[in-house]
């Protein structure tokens, strides 16, 4: 149903690297209400609960709670204010995180119809990997990719070699 369907590179890349790690029908507990992405989880036979809308820098008692073998966090942690305490609130084993990298070219994001929407961080790797170390987390497999955009000029150029998004696989230090 979805194959080669997919709307966008990110979701044909993240899949892929979850899928090596992880294969359905692993639990899952995925930070965010219910999207696109979650819906491909599932209909490729993973097991997704969503949070349910809650602020996570104020609230993380269903991340306390879930049983889920596996969390997943594709760009959330720009969102946060504090997102060191939401990822040492996680109670899984296995972590599956993106974020936007910082980009020296570009401003960081703040949608300009919802207030609400804006990144509070965009990282380099080092900050994120230090991030993801401070909670308890280890790195074991990590991938960088662009996200080039159908438009013309300097941007669009530099877009199509630097990377924008780092993805992560980490897992529970002993």
């Amino acid at each position: 149903m979805y194959e080669n369907s997919y709307p966008e590179k990110r979701f044909q890349i993240t899949l892929a690297f979850l899928k090596t790690h992880a294969p359905a029908p692993s639990k899952i507990l995925d930070l965010g209400v219910p999207n696109p992405f979650s819906e491909l989880l599932s209909a490729e036979g993973y097991i997704v609960e969503n949070t349910k809308g809650q602020d996570l820098d104020e609230d993380q008692n269903q991340l306390k709670s879930s049983s889920a073998e596996i969390t997943t966090a594709f760009e959330i942690f720009e969102h946060l204010l504090s997102p060191l305490e939401v990822l040492k609130s996680l109670h899984s084993d296995y972590l599956f995180a993106s974020v936007p990298l910082k980009l020296w070219f570009a401003k960081a994001y703040q949608s300009k119809t919802d207030p609400r929407d804006r990144h509070f961080h965009e990282f380099e790797k080092w900050q994120f990997d230090w991030l993801l170390d401070k909670a308890g987390w280890e790195i074991v497999d990590s991938k960088s990719f662009t996200h080039p955009v159908k438009k013309i000029g300097i941007r669009p150029i530099l877009r199509l070699v630097t990377p924008r998004y780092y993805l992560v696989f980490c897992k529970r230090k002993s």
